[in-house]
């Protein structure tokens, strides 16, 4: 079994910057996917960005390309997400994933609130 634990969400102004972390616990993530998503209130939940196990591939949506950063430190299984330039829009539960497919993971966390005023 694995537990995934975010951390670091807040409510910050536009144009300032948030950094999530997720921390897994219960087994080690040997070559799995892990990423994020969001779900904003009414909306459906959306992939936010996604590493590899190597930390070499990265993938974004379009939506966050140039302004989300998204890192991995295996030795301590955590995943990171810098988030700069922070918009309204950006405002939404954030979830750590692991085990990545797609839209489908086999792992998720409980999600982090994050909130960006105008």
């Amino acid at each position: 079994q694995v537990q995934l634990v975010e951390s670091g969400g807040g409510l910050v102004q536009a144009g300032d910057s948030l950094r999530l972390s997720c921390a897994a616990s219960g087994r080690t993530l040997s070559n799995v996917v892990m990423g994020w998503f969001r779900q904003a209130p009414g909306k459906e939940r959306e992939f936010v960005a996604a590493i590899s196990w190597s930390g070499r591939s990265q993938y974004y949506a379009e939506s966050v390309k140039g302004r989300f950063t998204i890192s991995r430190d295996n030795a301590n299984n955590t995943v990171y997400l810098q988030m700069n330039s922070l918009k309204p829009e950006d405002t939404a539960v954030y979830s750590c994933a692991a085990d990545i497919r797609g839209v489908v993971a086999s792992y998720w966390g409980q999600g982090t609130q994050v909130t960006v005023s105008s």
